[in-house]
């Protein structure tokens, strides 16, 4: 049983999606991302999470959806939730992956039309701030995506970085406890 001051946060990563460019707020979810959305609605189904909130991004939302509706909560939406815009373009001259080492090597880095570390941690950070604020106590889904889900997290324990963001997976699901409003407690990985 939580203790009264206790709150607790339940990032979840989203499904598998078929990746389009230019897409990136609609492209929703693989048929596997469909199944394994109905396995995280069953493995959260006990934990009674009374509130949901996600990023605007359809693939975030329709990953927890299904838990929404059979707890007979709406999914609310928060444009600051989104995921870090990379860059304006491809990135050039870097592999993807090398380009994600480099944003997390130097924080106040950004390509151009992207965000830095700094900057979309700082939007989302706020974001959980106010949803500690406003549902102390409380049990909250939380739909995400893994680089500023690991962002958030690094705000609250600096050794988040890279080799977490790699090792997340499609879904991924992270309990945090905060007591109090906003004294984070610890982090527990709830997706096998």
């Amino acid at each position: 049983m939580m203790s009264e001051a206790s709150t607790f946060l339940y990032f979840v990563r989203h499904a598998e999606s078929q990746y389009i460019a230019g897409q990136e707020r609609e492209r929703g979810l693989t048929e596997q991302g469909h199944q394994d959305a109905r396995t995280v609605a069953s493995l959260l189904q006990g934990e009674q999470i009374q509130l949901f909130y996600s990023s605007p991004y359809r693939r975030a939302v329709d990953t927890i959806q299904i838990l929404a509706d059979r707890s007979g909560g709406i999914v609310v939406t928060e444009e600051d939730l989104r995921e870090r815009q990379l860059s304006s373009s491809d990135v050039k001259h870097e592999s993807f992956r090398e380009a994600k080492q480099r944003l997390y090597r130097d924080p106040t880095y950004a390509y151009p039309g992207g965000e830095s570390g700094e900057q979309a941690r700082s939007r989302a950070v706020a974001v959980i701030d106010r949803i500690l604020d406003k549902h102390a106590g409380h049990k909250v889904v939380i739909g995400t995506h893994g680089d500023v889900m690991t962002l958030i997290f690094q705000h609250y324990d600096a050794s988040y970085g890279y080799n977490f963001w790699e090792k997340t997976t499609m879904p991924d699901i992270y309990k945090l406890q905060f007591d109090g409003t906003h004294k984070f407690v610890q982090v527990t990985r709830l997706w096998e």
